[in-house]
């Protein structure tokens, strides 16, 4: 039975605040083969003081112009943008998911029906937050981006505690910086997370391009996230750190393709294999002309193929024994 991995395509606020480009984004993750479209639900005054300064990334992207509170606002989702998005993602055949960022989002979610929930990185540490998260007993995705792993631990103890049980826990390594160098993705920590907690993982993939995402699902990931965009060389935050349309469609395909490789671990013959086998392995043959009751030795016999007759795995076993009849230059010799 192949292992199916969850692929979230991570819309994020790629939307820039226009329901059409979010519908068109649902389309591009719809297309691309996608399980789930996620987009983000919050409430900037709820989300970040007014003093809060933006992350280095968006500064780059956005400049230094507005607050990181007034560049959050331009972004956030209406309940009726919501319910718009989950009526397209109807249409489009796509699971419609969304992080909600603070308690009063979180309950938005749950009044428009979602059953499953996305902890980001950023909340990991946020004890009310995750209480209530933990309270409504749902499949849990919690992101572990900038975490320790005793913050991980405290984490899952706190939803647990509150009524989620471990095995609706999903753990996702994540590094939090956009791209994320290759140098700081550490993807062996997902393993690590696995080992301690024994949860389910997967990875948040920050990086540029999609291999990293491709070798966590070799590595064992079970829900792989990764940012996309229309256009990478749209204004706001991420565009510039996420995947365009192709490249999250190259990157489903390329992950299908490696759950339908990773098979079930069982060694064996493969039917494409077995019109092979004699072909390409080998058996005994003489290596010149044997007369009746001459003695096989290294003498007069060699390995070839095709591998139809006898296996050079019996060499101990045919040496010194006589020949029965007379055999020609390469023909396979028979006890």
């Amino acid at each position: 039975m192949i292992n199916r991995t969850l692929i979230i395509a991570e819309a994020g606020v790629n939307h820039n605040g226009d329901l059409d480009l979010a519908k068109r984004l649902i389309d591009a993750a719809a297309e691309a083969g996608a399980d789930l479209v996620k987009f983000q639900t919050f409430s900037a005054n709820r989300q970040v003081t007014k003093l809060a300064a933006k992350a280095d990334y968006q500064l780059q992207a956005t400049g230094n112009t507005e607050s990181q509170q007034e560049m959050l606002r331009r972004l956030e989702l209406s309940e009726a943008m919501h319910r718009e998005l989950i009526e397209h993602c109807a249409i489009r055949h796509i699971g419609f998911f969304s992080t909600g960022f603070d308690i009063e989002s979180v309950d938005l979610l749950v009044k428009l029906g979602q059953d499953h929930f996305k902890i980001p990185s950023g909340e990991i540490t946020n004890l009310p937050y995750l209480r209530h998260i933990g309270r409504l007993g749902k499949t849990v995705i919690l992101s572990s981006g900038m975490a320790s792993l005793g913050e991980i631990e405290a984490a899952i103890e706190v939803l647990e505690q509150a009524g989620t049980p471990r095995p609706a826990i999903t753990v996702l390594h994540c590094t939090t910086e956009y791209p994320t160098p290759m140098s700081e993705v550490n993807l062996r920590a997902m393993q690590s997370i696995q080992n301690a907690f024994k949860v389910a993982v997967g990875y948040s993939d920050h990086t540029q391009g999609i291999e990293v995402a491709i070798a966590a699902v070799a590595m064992g990931a079970a829900v792989i996230e990764k940012h996309f965009t229309l256009d990478r060389n749209l204004p706001g935050p991420d565009h510039q750190a996420s995947l365009e349309p192709a490249e999250l469609a190259a990157m489903v395909a390329a992950i299908r393709n490696i759950e339908i490789a990773l098979g079930d671990g069982i060694k064996r013959l493969t039917p494409s294999e077995a019109k092979n086998k004699p072909v390409a392995r080998k058996s005994i043959v003489a290596s010149r002309a044997i007369k009746t009751g001459e003695v096989f030795s290294a003498d007069n016999l060699t390995a070839k193929r095709p591998g139809t007759g006898l296996s050079p795995m019996y060499w101990d076993t045919i040496s010194g024994k006589q020949a029965r009849r007379d055999f020609a230059e390469d023909e396979l010799i028979e006890l």
